[in-house]
């Protein structure tokens, strides 16, 4: 295969992640769902005049956006390899 030729190969998981709106839609979602949990999981701390965990509060954010991206990809590769 020469430089610059794509026929026969399957996109990298960056190209997968970031095209067609995968990316918009990862954030979105954890957006949403970090929210919801933050809230479950620190806002009686918050409530409390606490300061939250940080670590705690990022994982929340970051675990939604991780498995929604892992999802496009996976569908994704399984879409072109038929």
């Amino acid at each position: 295969m020469t430089q610059g030729d794509d026929r026969g190969r399957l996109p990298g998981l960056f190209e997968l992640a970031t095209s067609d709106g995968a990316l918009k839609r990862s954030l979105f979602t954890s957006l949403v769902v970090g929210t919801v949990l933050s809230a479950i999981n620190q806002g009686d701390v918050v409530l409390a005049g606490e300061a939250p965990n940080l670590v705690k509060i990022g994982l929340n954010y970051l675990v939604p956006f991780c498995v929604v991206t892992y999802g496009c990809v996976s569908a994704r590769r399984a879409a072109l390899r038929r």
